[in-house]
């Protein structure tokens, strides 16, 4: 049943990029708030007074596609299969704690890239036991790591079933554009 997940989950991100694609075609560009391989894309006469966290769209106009892999809040780099100890130390029944530590492992990944937050594309976020209020607090916490950049970030925020351990509550994944 496990070796399903992997296939199952690859597919739903792939459709779920694919339908990105769609948003661009109406759109007109506003300025740019990323590195000068983004272009950020609103439509016409938006209503900037509404707060979005996120952007509707990112043209990419140059540089080399980086996707990273599912984040979580255990150390990027740790055993497979997972060990128990690891995951009570680090998988904690705590929303926003879990968030936090899967980006601060994503921003480790970035750099390791060469990369910053400007350059993501695009933030899968992927919550499992959703309670209500998770979605607006896991979109805080992401968001903290691009405010400080002014860069927002197309965004995929689901609640699904399970991920891949109980106490896992989070599994995120970046796509980036770098030169």
């Amino acid at each position: 049943m496990n070796e399903e997940k992997p296939a199952r989950t690859s597919a739903a991100l792939a459709a779920l990029a694919s339908g990105f694609g769609a948003l661009a075609f109406a759109a007109v560009p506003a300025r740019a708030q990323s590195g000068n391989h983004l272009e950020i894309i609103h439509h016409p006469n938006y209503d900037k007074s509404v707060f979005m966290p996120f952007s509707p769209a990112i043209k990419v106009k140059s540089g080399k596609i980086l996707w990273l892999a599912g984040g979580t809040a255990l150390p990027v780099y740790h055993d497979h299969p997972h060990k128990r100890e690891q995951i009570l130390k680090y998988l904690t029944n705590d929303l926003e704690g879990q968030v936090r530590q899967t980006m601060d492992g994503i921003m480790e990944t970035l750099k390791a890239a060469g990369a910053s937050p400007k350059d993501v594309v695009h933030v899968f976020i992927f919550r499992a036991r959703p309670r209500m209020g998770d979605i607006g607090k896991a979109s805080a916490v992401v968001n903290s790591y691009f405010a400080p950049h002014n860069h927002k970030p197309t965004t995929t925020n689901l609640a699904v079933l399970e991920l891949g351990e109980p106490e896992q509550l989070v599994e995120i994944q970046v796509v980036a554009v770098v030169d």
